[in-house]
């Protein structure tokens, strides 16, 4: 048994470098096209456009190649990734289309992971100015961070999304290299409004949350990207999955490690028989399109909680196990590998079904995190969040 185990294991082994070797090859192949642009946030017929730094995806392609050069050493992919950091400067200067709590996943990837990589103080400082700007969105009296648009926008004012649990590694990060306490208790109280409130009681999630912004007081939950206001958005499950576990990771909160393992059963549980996730959850069979995105971002979830818990957890061995297997069928089964044309890596991601944008194409963040968790297995990726 011990045997037939270690070459299982030098069996996946192979089947990743594999993978990676191929994900990181195509990322070499548009840093040309790229050079003075980024990919859209979801391509059209499996092409991505190229687009100007002004979505919230644009430092998913700055976090690919910084994988690829962890991975492979090759200058070609430091220097692309290293030349974007003044345009995201002029970003937070100019503030263009800054309104948003996604300055997290914005500089994340682009500037704090040009800091940790490099060392370069430039890039330590672009990243602590959008944590500055992150906090313009935080209510001291809501004790929350503002998603979307004008802080005094009707439509918006006090809206908070489970995808912004991604954003707030950017907050405690700022407080460990500055000393300064207001960045992290911005985002302990966030995490607790959302844990509050987005967290339904049968462990599935609301996409998004309105509170009173004067007193604090929750309002109702919606979707802005699942099939109903009380379905469960696969997305959505999955960036609570990642963004619990990475929360405890700053905070050390056992309750953001029992939430996280919540959520992930549930999203288990609703999986097909492949184990490839549809675009929600309230889906398990039928016509409905999958989404790869979503479990390339849970696989990612999964593989840290299993750390988190410990080689001896018998919970941790599950959500690994299920982890490689979900991988697994996302090399064999839904990469670009079958179509040369493209120049995205993960097929079948959707990225809003009910506004008709990006459906059953690559997604930009697809794509990253697929390549995440490949560089995690690897041993050759940092933890960037």
């Amino acid at each position: 048994m011990k045997q037939q185990n270690l070459a299982d294991s030098q069996t996946l082994h192979k089947i990743w470098e594999d993978a990676y070797n191929y994900a990181i090859e195509k990322t070499r192949s548009n840093i040309a096209f790229f050079s003075d642009g980024y990919p859209a946030p979801a391509s059209t017929h499996n092409v991505y456009a190229k687009i100007a730094n002004t979505d919230w995806t644009s430092s998913f392609y700055n976090g690919m190649l910084w994988l690829s050069y962890l991975h492979t050493k090759d200058d070609v992919f430091k220097a692309a990734a290293e030349h974007t950091l003044p345009d995201y400067q002029q970003r937070i200067k100019q503030r263009i289309n800054t309104g948003t709590h996604d300055l997290g996943f914005l500089y994340i990837l682009s500037a704090k992971a040009h800091y940790l990589i490099t060392g370069s103080e430039e890039a330590k400082q672009t990243a602590l100015d959008a944590a500055d700007l992150l906090m313009e969105r935080y209510s001291q009296a809501s004790g929350i961070i503002q998603a979307w648009g004008d802080l005094d926008d009707p439509q918006q004012r006090g809206r908070i999304i489970i995808d912004c649990l991604m954003n707030l590694p950017l907050l405690f990060w700022a407080t460990e290299v500055t000393g300064n306490a207001v960045y992290k208790d911005a985002a302990l109280n966030h995490l607790s409004q959302s844990r509050k409130t987005l967290i339904r009681a049968d462990n599935t999630t609301f996409h998004t949350y309105y509170f009173n912004t004067e007193t604090g007081t929750p309002i109702r939950g919606v979707t802005a990207q699942g099939y109903s206001d009380d379905s469960c958005w696969a997305r959505g499950q999955a960036w609570g999955i990642y963004g619990l576990a990475l929360a405890y990771t700053y905070t050390h909160d056992t309750g953001c490690l029992k939430d996280a393992m919540r959520l992930a059963d549930y999203f288990l549980a609703h999986l097909p028989d492949d184990l490839i996730c549809y675009w929600d959850l309230i889906f398990t069979e039928g016509d409905e399109e999958r989404d790869s995105s979503a479990c390339a971002i849970a696989i990612n979830g999964l593989l840290l909680l299993s750390s988190l818990l410990g080689v001896h957890d018998a919970k941790a061995l599950e959500y690994r196990t299920k982890a490689l297997a979900m991988l697994l069928e996302l090399c064999r089964n839904y990469t670009s590998a079958s179509i040369p044309h493209s120049n995205g890596i993960l097929l079948h991601a959707v990225y809003g079904k009910p506004n008709g944008v990006g459906i059953d194409e690559c997604t930009i963040w697809g794509d990253y995190f697929y390549m995440e968790a490949l560089g995690t297995l690897l041993g050759t990726a940092i933890q960037f969040w």
